[in-house]
């Protein structure tokens, strides 16, 4: 079992098409999309989100990702009805990129509070240094180098694996001085195949979240 995801969006396309995209990623977790009314117009529904939320309950949990304002309210109004509420989290993130970050996140085993706060990571600047505490941290307690052999290199696909994996890790994570859970942050390296990738890591499970980075990159992300 993994956390289930679900997409409210005002628009059917949009849900559905965030749903199609986040599932090439992680095709074992369950994407399902609540956009548009039960006419089909702009806007949202409640019976469709509510329907959502009953098919995708489960042990695990259920992260909701919304787009406009009232997307939100109306998650929320639908959480209100279920009779176990605290069964779902809202994430306050992008759509189409948070959604990405969350699905591989609970791709990667994550809990529900991992899966949500993958997401809302890709909110961070783009251009994000270390994390703030790493300068007080002292030396890393893990490292390693790992150069890219994928033809694309650090693209989205791989840096949602990189950021999302990390999310549900109990460590601070740098790649090449950049915030390794962050998803936009790690695009900006502009890596290309043959760079090196420097990861530096923090707390309990600093050597697992090296040795996770270095398993991705040494796979080419299982990309040719």
């Amino acid at each position: 079992m993994t956390v289930s995801l679900v997409v409210v969006s005002h628009s059917e396309k949009i849900a559905d098409g965030a749903a199609e995209l986040a599932a090439q990623m992680a095709p074992d977790v369950v994407i399902l999309p609540a956009g548009g009314t039960d006419d089909g117009r702009i806007g949202t529904s409640l019976e469709k989100v509510m329907a959502a939320l009953d098919q995708a309950a489960g042990e695990d949990g259920i992260v909701v990702l919304t787009d406009l304002g009232s997307a939100v309210m109306t998650a929320e109004s639908a959480v209100e009805f279920l009779p176990d509420p605290d069964t779902v989290l809202l994430a306050d993130a992008p759509l189409v990129e948070g959604l990405v970050a969350a699905a591989v996140a609970a791709q990667s085993g994550a809990d529900a509070t991992g899966v949500k706060q993958a997401a809302e990571a890709v909110r961070r600047a783009p251009a994000a240094e270390a994390p703030a505490e790493a300068e007080t941290l002292g030396p890393p307690e893990a490292t390693g180098d790992f150069e890219l052999v994928n033809q694309a290199g650090m693209h989205a696909r791989p840096a949602a694996k990189i950021a999302g994996g990390l999310a549900g890790l109990d460590a601070e994570v740098t790649v090449n001085g950049m915030d390794g859970a962050s998803m936009t942050g790690l695009m900006t390296l502009g890596a290309g195949k043959g760079s090196i990738l420097h990861v530096e890591a923090w707390g309990p499970d600093a050597a697992r979240a090296v040795k996770y980075v270095g398993g991705l990159v040494e796979a080419g992300f299982g990309e040719p």
